[in-house]
């Protein structure tokens, strides 16, 4: 049986199953991921996305740094900023995880993959790693990228502090209409101070 045939439960478990190998290698990655994907679905809804948009952007959101997979621990688990050699390599985690997510065959696996290879592009087309630039964006791409940084800021890492929902908050303001797309922004910005992800 292909995975594009499984039933949406076992999708599910296939999904836990990388995610955890992930969580492995860097643990905070994989909850990290278990987050983006709750933000990723209150967002989506808020867009507008169908139920079947819905599950396709819950399974690109589980799956957007598994890439990091392929990343060596020696830069993964850097406890400081990297070197540009080193940053260069940690980019090419959406590329890699592209790669993995084809090869599983999904359903909708076109849309999955391309979601996971763009959440790092930038609404004003200074990301990577194909420098798109606003609605050439996919869409599941732009949501991602939002919950990814939210969550991102809110967590605390070796090389940075966990930063305060007001902190955050200020950045992604920041950030409107040159990382992310306003309007998906605004619409972030109005559900996260009643969703359960809402850090104090």
């Amino acid at each position: 049986m292909t995975i594009n045939n499984l039933d949406e439960e076992t999708l599910c478990e296939c999904t836990k199953a990388l995610t955890l190998a992930l969580g492995h290698k860097d643990l905070h990655t994989q909850l990290h991921s278990e987050r983006v994907i709750e933000l990723s679905q209150e967002l989506g809804i808020a867009c507008g996305l169908d139920s079947e948009e819905i599950k396709s952007l819950r399974v690109s959101a589980a799956f957007h740094d598994i890439g990091k997979i392929g990343i060596p621990d020696s830069i993964l688990l850097k406890s400081s900023s990297f070197e540009r050699d080193e940053w260069e390599i940690m980019q090419t985690h959406s590329a890699r995880g592209e790669e993995i997510v084809e090869a599983l065959r999904l359903k909708n696996n076109n849309l999955i993959s391309k979601g996971v290879r763009h959440h790092h592009e930038y609404f004003n087309g200074e990301g990577y790693p194909d420098r798109l630039k606003g609605e050439d964006i996919p869409i599941m791409s732009r949501i991602i990228s939002i919950c990814d940084s939210y969550d991102g800021m809110a967590s605390p890492r070796p090389y940075h502090q966990k930063r305060s929902h007001k902190e955050v908050l200020a950045v992604l303001q920041e950030e409107k209409g040159k990382k992310h797309d306003p309007e998906i922004l605004d619409k972030f910005l109005e559900l996260i101070e009643t969703s359960s992800y809402k850090v104090s």
